[in-house]
This record gives C-alpha cells, sequence and structure tokens, in this order.
C-alpha cells in the first residue's frame, strides 16, 4: 500500500511539539544556564532591643520674673517738692533721701505743740501744791469738801490736758518727719513722676517713684491640674522615685533660648486653682546678681519631677499610629515573626519616646525596615547603628551583622 506524506509526518510533527512543551515545564525552575532560581528573599529589619534605664523627667512650664521686692514710693503728707535727690534708673540702698517735701508747715506745728506741753507742765507744780494744802486744811475742817474736790478736780485736767498736748506733739514730730521721703527698700529706682515744684497729696494713688529690688529675682510659672494630678499617678508608682526632702532645683531658659547660668529653687506652689486657666502659681526663686534678669521677662523653666528607675525608652521613628491617632509598633518575637504591640506613650525625651505600657524589657523593637512587613512576617535581624550614622552627619543606617563581624 502506498502511504500519503501527510499521514507519515502528521504523527511525527505533533510528538515533536510535546517534547518540547515536557522540556519547558522540566526547564521551568531553572535559569537560562541551567541553574535553580533562589527562594524568595526573607525581609531585613533593624532591632532595638529595649532595657529598663534610669531616667530623670523633667517639666518644662512658661513663666514671668517679677522683682523680689517691690515698694511704690507715695508721700504721707501734703506738701511742695523742694528736692529730688536720686539719679533715675540708678541703685539706692535703705534710708536713702530721695525727696524733701517743705518743711516749714509740720515745724511751725511741732513747735506750737511742744509749746502747748510746756504750758501744761508749768502749771501743774502749783495745782499739785494746792491740792496738798486744800488736803490738809480738810483734815482741821479748815476749808470745805467742795474746795478740796475743786481743786483736785483742776489737777486732774490739766494732766489730761498734758497728756493731749504731748499726744499733739508726737502727731507733729511724726508728719515733720515724713517730709523727707526715704527710701523704704534697697534695689534700683524707676523714673520720677513728680519734679521740683510739684504739690504732693498724702497717700496719692500716683506713686513718685517705683524701688525694685532684682537679686534675687521671683519666676512665677503656671502649672495645670491634669500635669499635678499625673505626677502625683506617677509618683504611686513604684518605678518612680522623687527626693521630697530638698528643694528641687530648677533651670532656666532665657527668650534667646540660652540657659541661664544659676539655678533657682521652688519656693512654694499655691493651693488655690485659677478657674479660668485650671492651673496653679508655682514660685521659684533664681539668684540674679548681674541684673540679666528683669522684671515681666518671658522665659521657660526646666523643672525635675522624679526619677524614673525602670523606664522604657524606645526611638521615635520606631513608632506609628492608625486611623485613630493610637500609637504602634512592630516588635519580632522569638520565633523571628513580627507582631503588633499597641503602645501608652508619656512624653517625648530629645528624640525618644517614654513608653508607659505597651513593650516589656528585652523586646526587640523594629526600627527600620518596618515598610516592607507585616504582622506574622518572618524576617532577618540586621544590628541597628545610631551612633556611627550620626556622626558621619548621616540619617541612621542598617548595618548586616555580617559586615558588623568582618563576615561577608
Amino acid at each position: 500500500m502506498q502511504l500519503n506524506k501527510k499521514t507519515v509526518y502528521e504523527p511525527l510533527k505533533w510528538s515533536v511539539v510535546l517534547v518540547a512543551l515536557s522540556a519547558g515545564l522540566l526547564l521551568g525552575g531553572c535559569d537560562g544556564n541551567g541553574r535553580s532560581q533562589p527562594p524568595p528573599r526573607v525581609p531585613e529589619v533593624a532591632v532595638v532591643t529595649v532595657q529598663p534605664q534610669k531616667v530623670v523627667l523633667t517639666t518644662e512650664l512658661p513663666g514671668r520674673t517679677s522683682a523680689f521686692r517691690v515698694a511704690n514710693i507715695r508721700p504721707q503728707v501734703n506738701g511742695l517738692i523742694l528736692k529730688c535727690a536720686f539719679k533715675e534708673g540708678s541703685d539706692v540702698k535703705a534710708g536713702d533721701l530721695l525727696y524733701q517735701i517743705d518743711p516749714a508747715p509740720y515745724q511751725a506745728a511741732y513747735a506750737q505743740a511742744r509749746a502747748a506741753v510746756a504750758m501744761a507742765g508749768a502749771n501743774l507744780p502749783a495745782l499739785r501744791l494746792r491740792v496738798e494744802r486744800f488736803k490738809e486744811l480738810l483734815a482741821v475742817h479748815a476749808v470745805g469738801q467742795q474746795d478740796y474736790d475743786d481743786a483736785d478736780a483742776a489737777l486732774r485736767q490739766m494732766e489730761a490736758q498734758l497728756a493731749a498736748s504731748k499726744a499733739v506733739m508726737e502727731s507733729a514730730g511724726i508728719n515733720l518727719s515724713y517730709t523727707p521721703i526715704k527710701a523704704p527698700i534697697s534695689g534700683r529706682i524707676g523714673k520720677s513722676n513728680v519734679t521740683e515744684g510739684a504739690i504732693v497729696t498724702a497717700y496719692q494713688p500716683v506713686a513718685l517713684a517705683t524701688i525694685q529690688q532684682m537679686d534675687p529675682m521671683y519666676v512665677d510659672v503656671l502649672q495645670s491640674t491634669a500635669d499635678i494630678l499625673r505626677l502625683r499617678q506617677r509618683l504611686e508608682d513604684n518605678h518612680l522615685y522623687c527626693n521630697v526632702k530638698g528643694r528641687r532645683e530648677v533651670s532656666l531658659l532665657l527668650e534667646n533660648g540660652i540657659s541661664y547660668p544659676l539655678k533657682g529653687a521652688l519656693q512654694f506652689r499655691d493651693v488655690t486653682v485659677d478657674p479660668t486657666t485650671g492651673s496653679v502659681i508655682l514660685r521659684i526663686v533664681f539668684p540674679n546678681p548681674d541684673h540679666v534678669l528683669l522684671p515681666s521677662m518671658f522665659i521657660r523653666t526646666v523643672m525635675q519631677e522624679c526619677i524614673a528607675e525602670q523606664a522604657i525608652l524606645v526611638p521615635q521613628q520606631a513608632v506609628f499610629r492608625d486611623p485613630k491617632g493610637n500609637p504602634l509598633t512592630l516588635i519580632v518575637d522569638v520565633e523571628g515573626k513580627v507582631q503588633q504591640r499597641q503602645l501608652t506613650l508619656d512624653r517625648a525625651i530629645g528624640s525618644t519616646w517614654l513608653v508607659s505600657s505597651g513593650l516589656t524589657p528585652g523586646d526587640r523593637v523594629i526600627v527600620e525596615g518596618m515598610q516592607r512587613v507585616r504582622p506574622g512576617v518572618s524576617v532577618k535581624i540586621v544590628s541597628f547603628e545610631a551612633d556611627s550614622a550620626k556622626k558621619n552627619g548621616e540619617g541612621q543606617k542598617m548595618i548586616p551583622a555580617a559586615a558588623k563581624t568582618g563576615g561577608a
């Protein structure tokens, strides 16, 4: 029988196609050189192992300075200003003469009162002798009882007049002593509101000048009651310790951001809460020998609250937030898998967060590589070198553990 070429070659063509497909399936797991492709690469992450450490907790509070003592100079008698005896803006000492009021009318009043005292005192001896004589004559019935009573009453009246005259003289002397107006405290005096020739009245509402003692200086700051309650709750924790035996030192930052070289001491905390701000006043005393601090300056204070003996800190870059704003972080468990933890943050300390809850000592927190992993994924841990990156002026980098030890 004669075979057709198409009948012979058609089965052969399909056999070649099947063999080629089988070879392609067998070689699918190999590269062009016939080698097997590696499995998917395990993502690398840099971690920091958290350990409890001792941290000093501080609070930064804004405030304003005020003079240690302030004296508003006002006249205590009426009169004409004859002399202004100080230089505006200078330092004065307690007892220095500031103003001189015309003393002439007060000298005259004092002289008149002294004369009245002398007159009353001159009449007293004669009245005393008369009473003594009438008393002797009354014993022998040489004078009547009425005459004796009149003489005794006249004596008592003159004694009372002498006492009144002495009081008037003392008052006149006090008014005369008020004519020189002297500095009640030492400090720096401001501008004068009157000049020579001005008429002033006793206890007028406008002060003649103001003296302020600026060494030391008060710094008044406001602290919210919420912060006070939080601190009290924190002190109840066994991990915190606060030295309450002595005064707490306070640092000061000036308006230009420069730190004030001298330390202050907390003097007292007010017991009344301001209903408009919900805060209380803390008064701090700072030495001010060079008068760097001036009244009503705006400053910031850094106050030590307490010491956290078992504080847990994590880098801020290791913390992210969910859509609701809750702080989260990723850790690597003992099996090398990623786990998510929800945190409770207390405050920022430098470039770290102080964690109140959510982490335990020994947890390995992912610092870099979080974008490439998700919870439940196995990861490879590499070292996290922060110090070397800072020295090179770069950001914090991941360095493989093999490179750290010199391995390939």
